[in-house]
């Protein structure tokens, strides 16, 4: 047993008391249609917490369930045996590894208090887990298995056994390619492995030479794009475990590639290939023949720029192609013909994003290692190559208390309990290759983060675009991120370091450092009186403890799309994104929808000091009229309280501009980065794009992709316009065919939960 322990404190549940016990329980008919009216999904009598909706029931029905080999039932059929499920993995885990709790009844506190974060919707581990965890310990399922894991009596990375006994629990994951046949189609295999349980992938496929460079056999290299366009094909093939997601993939390129104008300009012709194939009248829709038929639609692509570069632009400067073997220079452009490039090619179709690449490595916590050189598929994660990071996403809404107060104590300790989970799942998963099992091991990046920030200063009556909504943000995120490294500090202390954490002390306490200097951006004043002095005490308090102890996690924090865990946990809005629009699809006991006032706006009326009466009437003129704008019982200062992403009939909506600004005020608390796209109007022009991209650089952000409304032929429900300049083509769900949601990077759909990755 570790000298030090952790110690765990019965907060939501009392002693003695069993969590299940504190929920009203209901009993639900799940069923989920497809556009024809099918029935894509059914499942009776299915248990859950009494505040669950239909969609969240359904979606942990339809997603999350194990369909097969439950003793018994033959089925998972309650949300009590998911929550079960994976609150036993994690426990039993944690008293198999040792070292994390005090005592057996330290450990029986800390299942029990997870087990009421879930179920009552406080906070979510990312897809994988749900998926794939404790379906050994609960159910003796096994699966053959080619993956590897941390063997503790042996002290190092062995084979796994079977898939499940330890499970994929890793949502991200990013991989190094060699510049080799046999290194190109082995991640091309590890790939296929990773989107079969359901996780995704990004790589940097600079270290591949290009097409105008020898191969030591003689000749030449068919080059970057050829390479790209297998491994493309290959991701579009597969669906996760056959049931629960399709692929997910980012693809970057360096900025110096020899072929780096081929890859800016990759999907852009690839779609315009699409456009004429649709209107040949070949279906347009994103599974439909048109977009099968070309390539490049199957992960998201991001340029990875330098401050060199961006300072060549800004001075009109020649930039240098060279040459992956030698770095001879391939090509000399001037900078500005590149920028407008990547600047076109984001106006036409959405790709590639741009990911800073000294941004990013200024605040990496482990240089001595390698340079950070590319992100998971949604750019939130950004580490080591061939390493994962398993996260959880926190509600913040559920912290509301009934006089719009913020319950910073819940809030904090949630926080602590999800990562205490998430560290004791680095050792207890199993991951694709014996490199990633051991940089996982070694380095033990983390991901907490969370979602429904857009409503939750909703519901406060705090404008999204405002000095006091970001000042909110950034409170919030520092304190979710020093809470994070403080017990990071804790388990180093009982646990041990990470086994990389001492070749990078000076460079991870200067992070930590950084991390602290930013609280001095925080406009505290517009924030409760004496949360200023608890977040600098905090942060001394993890400057203290690191110094003294050192860390047990490299990183410790992102914010993910929070795609369909967000459904699960009945969220609003996903992860740093506002409320895209007043209006929203309810779904019914039974099937169908109605359509409704989204609940935020009453709950910020309730704040605002509005009787019901007059909420009443400003509910029905929302109804009525799909905005506020004119209303005469809202007062006019109140009106951006209620701007969104989508535009409303008046023509009130947040400005690109407004995004950015919520990014910056959240990005120097987070260990990571930001999975965001900025949503920008049709009218937008090629300068409008480079503007945003040049803010974001110079903000500080880690990575930034922008999509113009209308800009793809297969597009989103909700970039759908009347106007018959933007195309009337719809982005359908790959599972049931229903219309999706862009959110943070993704498509999301709200019928059945299905994320697709690629934006």
């Amino acid at each position: 047993m570790a000298k030090h322990p952790l110690h765990s404190t019965s907060y939501f549940v009392p002693t003695g008391k069993n969590p299940e016990t504190l929920f009203s329980w209901k009993k639900v008919h799940c069923e989920i249609k497809n556009r024809k009216g099918e029935v894509f999904f059914e499942m009776k009598g299915v248990e859950a917490p009494e505040d669950w909706s239909q969609l969240a029931v359904e979606i942990a029905a339809s997603k999350y369930f194990r369909k097969s080999g439950v003793p018994q039932t033959k089925h998972e059929k309650s949300v009590r045996q998911l929550v079960q499920r994976v609150v036993k993995a994690v426990t039993g885990s944690a008293m198999k590894q040792g070292g994390y709790f005090a005592s057996k009844k330290d450990a029986d506190i800390f299942a029990k208090e997870l087990q009421y974060i879930l179920l009552s919707q406080r906070g979510a581990f990312n897809s994988p887990v749900w998926f794939n965890a404790g379906l050994w310990e609960s159910y003796k399922i096994t699966s053959p298995s080619e993956h590897y894991a941390w063997d503790e009596k042996k002290k190092s990375i062995q084979p796994t056994k079977n898939a499940y006994e330890r499970p994929q629990c890793s949502a991200c994951f990013i991989q190094s390619v060699e510049d080799s046949i046999d290194g190109i189609f082995q991640l091309a295999r590890q790939e296929a492995r990773l989107f079969k349980y359901g996780s995704g992938t990004g790589s940097n496929f600079s270290s591949l030479r290009s097409k105008y460079e020898a191969l030591n056999s003689g000749g030449h290299s068919s080059g970057l794009i050829s390479f790209l366009e297998v491994l493309d094909r290959g991701a579009g093939a597969i669906k996760s475990g056959g049931t629960t997601r399709r692929a997910a993939k980012m693809v970057v390129v360096d900025i110096d590639h020899p072929e780096v104008l081929d890859f800016i300009d990759w999907k852009m012709k690839e779609e315009e290939k699409a456009k004429f194939l649709i209107q040949a009248g070949i279906s347009g829709e994103f599974e439909g023949e048109a977009y099968r038929t070309v390539s490049g639609q199957n992960a998201n692509n991001s340029v990875r720029v330098t401050d060199a570069f961006m300072k060549a632009v800004e001075n009109e400067k020649p930039w240098k192609l060279l040459a992956r073997t030698g770095k001879k220079v391939i090509r000399e452009l001037p900078a500005p013909e590149v920028w407008d490039r990547i600047t076109h090619a984001a106006w036409v179709c959405a790709d590639p994003g741009i990911q800073f690449h000294d941004t990013i490595n200024k605040w990496h916590t482990c240089p001595k290692a390698d340079d950070i050189h590319a992100s998971n598929p949604c750019s939130e994660y950004m580490f080591l190559d061939d390493s994962a990071c398993n996260l959880a996403s926190i509600n913040l809404v559920k912290f509301l208390n009934d006089d719009g107060s913020f319950d910073f104590e819940s809030f904090i300790h949630t926080a602590r309990t999800l990562f205490v989970a998430q560290e004791i799942l680095v050792d207890y998963s199993s991951y694709p290759t014996r490199q990633i099992a051991q940089n996982s091991h070694d380095y033990r990046p983390l991901g907490l983060g969370f979602a429904n920030l857009g409503s939750l200063l909703m519901r406060k009556g705090i404008p999204y675009d405002s000095a006091e909504g970001r000042a909110w943000a950034g409170a919030i995120t520092s304190l979710m991120t020093g809470v994070a490294y403080l017990t990071s500090a804790e388990m180093a202390r009982s646990k041990g370091v990470f086994a990389g954490y001492r070749a990078n002390r000076a460079s991870m306490l200067k992070v930590m450092k950084m991390h602290e200097k930013a609280l001095g951006k925080v406009a505290w004043k517009h924030l409760p009186h004496g949360l200023d002095k608890a977040a600098k005490n905090l942060w001394k308090a993890v400057m203290y403890n690191g110094i003294k102890h050192g860390y047990r996690n490299a990183q410790a924090t992102v914010v993910a799309p929070t795609g369909t865990i967000g459904l699960l946990m009945d969220c609003d809005t996903t992860g740093i994104e506002p409320d895209f629009s007043l209006i929203k699809f309810k779904k019914m006991v039974g099937g169908g929808e109605v359509q409704i006032v989204n609940q935020s706006v009453s709950a910020a009326l309730h704040t605002m000091g509005y009787q019901d009466g007059e909420i009443d009437s400003i509910l029905q003129y929302i109804e009525e009229h799909n905005g506020l704008e004119g209303c005469p019982e809202l007062k006019p200062e109140h009106l951006p309280v209620f701007d969104c992403a989508n535009a409303t009939p008046g023509g009130r909506v947040l400005s690109p501009e407004s995004h950015l600004l919520m990014m910056a005020a959240v990005q120097p608390f987070i260990s990571g980065a930001i999975s965001k796209t900025v949503n920008m109007p049709n009218a937008a022009t090629e300068e409008d794009i480079s503007g945003i991209y040049v803010k974001a650089w110079k903000l500080g952000l880690k990575a930034v992709a922008v999509y113009r409304d209308g800009s793809k032929m297969a597009q989103p429900l909700n970039m759908k316009k009347k106007d018959d300049s933007v195309p009337k083509f719809t982005m359908k769900c790959p599972e049931c065919g229903s219309d999706t949601v862009l959110t943070s990077g993704c498509y999301r759909c709200p019928n059945c939960g299905t994320t697709v990755g690629c934006s």
